[in-house]
């Protein structure tokens, strides 16, 4: 428990043994719920998280948002924090991030990958393109969000009712904040984290996911 919360993580994976490996051994001591969501791997992600005392959940539809909607079924804790297994988001900040969640009095906060300190963690390309996606989003809902694309989150998991989550793929990370942002009845907020290089192969097309994330804002906000 935190500060008298039960906590949940849930780290959806696909083929991440190598990462989800560094990522539960760092895991805090208070976090009393690891859910892992193996995409349908092929590796030893499942057997790995398992032994690492993860409970592990298989999702055999592939697709990011497909992942954690299995995971948000299956949370038991007040509060939700999320990141992927492939250990770039820092682990270590979990007790940063929900102080900051408790201090600002949200119900809803982003994890912002920006600025990037470590130049082998994204791109140039990844940062032009997750750039044009969050000023889209942000002039399409009149609200700044520094990274519309960030994976990291903390959330009262009694707001999960709230929101009609539709996407299946990768734009179900656009998708949450949008929920979380037009909603009244919900406070957004953001802060920075460190992001680092990740650990195993990229799943990422960002051509074909940067163009299909946008064309789902459009979708989203006119529709």
């Amino acid at each position: 428990m935190y500060n008298g919360q039960r906590i949940t993580v849930i780290t959806p994976c696909l083929n991440e043994e190598q990462g989800i490996q560094e990522v539960l051994r760092r895991m805090p001591a208070f976090v009393d719920e690891v859910i892992v969501v193996d995409n349908n791997s092929t590796d030893r992600t499942s057997e790995v998280a398992a032994q690492l005392g993860a409970k592990v959940i298989r999702e055999e539809v592939r697709g990011y948002g497909r992942s954690y909607k299995r995971g948000f079924a299956a949370a038991t804790g007040d509060v939700i924090v999320t990141l992927d297994g492939d250990h770039s988001y820092p682990v270590d900040a979990i007790s940063y991030l929900l102080e900051a969640f408790r201090h600002l009095e949200v119900d809803f906060l982003n994890a912002s990958r920006f600025p990037v300190r470590d130049k082998r963690a994204m791109s140039l390309k990844h940062k032009i393109g997750n750039l044009i996606l969050s000023l889209a989003m942000s002039l399409l809902y009149l609200r700044w969000v520094r990274d519309s694309q960030s994976g990291m989150w903390v959330l009262r998991r009694s707001i999960l009712p709230l929101m009609k989550l539709e996407s299946d793929g990768m734009a179900f990370s656009e998708e949450i904040k949008i929920e979380a942002l037009k909603h009244p009845r919900i406070r957004f907020g953001e802060i920075s984290i460190q992001y680092s290089s990740r650990l195993g192969e990229i799943k990422l097309n960002p051509w074909r996911d940067g163009f299909y994330n946008l064309w789902f804002l459009l979708k989203k906000r006119f529709t």
